[in-house]
């Protein structure tokens, strides 16, 4: 990584910086370093080690600048052959969203960022960085990246249940025909990706996973026990919602959200080799929703 390190340096004149690596929790994919200045000045860097995510990122940072608060760009390196892509942006001040920072002011103020961030309405769902992913019918994408999860989960997971889900997912797939869309999703909108500081929103960061979709899939971490919400705070957060635009129907839908983010979470533990020690936690609170689903 010191190799790595001294690339971005000289790609972004930052020779005389120092460089600190972020590590927390939630952070799976991307490599993320704090970078000082030698006037003090504090910016982020964040390596994105997937093509695909750095040109997401990308886009959705400079599509939302001025719509909602998210880091400004202040340099970036494309990917390359000996170079994984990187965007040097705005540090905010303050720390991750924490259970104690969710206040029903702060839950009211993220509904109403959330409903901000679907009113960019597009004409079709999937990867807006490869048109040959985008479709007309909101079952298509999503159903490719169930389909993706769940190949990942298949040499993992007990065959029986595999079967059960399976089933379970293709007699609910229709109720996506009744989904608010298309339009831009953050699709991992959830405390770990909401900065705070002295219980004040400053930003919406990590777009990586951002893509055209459906408005109900955005509450699908809120409904998965991502959010540590009260009664009281996630009416808040849907008052706030609902001051920007109507609240859409996801309740009959959600159960079906979920599977497919439970198998895409799974997958990718699995994948990186983490299920069993890193993220065992949420390897296992995942696979104890797949376990409780085929019985609904």
């Amino acid at each position: 990584m010191d190799n790595l390190i001294t690339k971005y340096q000289h790609h972004l004149n930052l020779q005389d910086a120092t460089f600190s690596r972020i590590d927390h929790e939630d952070a799976m994919v991307a490599i993320v370093y704090k970078v000082i200045q030698p006037t003090g000045t504090q910016l982020i860097l964040k390596i994105c080690t997937r093509a695909k995510d750095y040109w997401n990122e990308m886009y959705f940072l400079k599509h939302l600048a001025g719509k909602i608060p998210v880091p400004f760009i202040l340099q970036h390196v494309e990917p390359g052959p000996d170079i994984p892509g990187a965007i040097l942006m705005q540090c905010f001040p303050g720390a991750l969203l924490k259970a104690a920072d969710l206040t029903d002011s702060m839950a009211y103020e993220l509904g109403s960022v959330l409903a901000c961030i679907h009113l960019n309405r597009v004409t079709c769902y999937g990867d807006l960085m490869q048109p040959q992913n985008l479709y007309p019918d909101p079952r298509t994408y999503f159903t490719l990246k169930f389909e993706e999860g769940f190949a990942e989960c298949s040499e993992n997971l007990p065959k029986a249940l595999l079967e059960r889900c399976r089933r379970y997912y293709d007699t609910h797939v229709h109720l996506l025909m009744s989904a608010d869309g298309p339009c831009l999703i953050h699709r991992d909108f959830r405390p770990g990706n909401v900065m705070v500081d002295e219980s004040k929103l400053q930003g919406i960061i990590d777009w990586s996973s951002g893509r055209a979709s459906f408005a109900q899939e955005d509450f699908c971490p809120m409904e998965h026990g991502e959010w540590p919400t009260t009664p009281e705070t996630k009416q808040s957060f849907l008052a706030g919602y609902t001051s920007i635009r109507p609240v859409p129907d996801y309740s009959a839908m959600m159960p079906l959200l979920r599977l497919s983010r439970a198998f895409s979470t799974i997958g990718f533990l699995v994948k990186s080799g983490t299920w069993e020690s890193t993220h065992a936690r949420v390897y296992q609170f995942n696979r104890l929703f797949l376990e409780t689903i085929i019985s609904l």
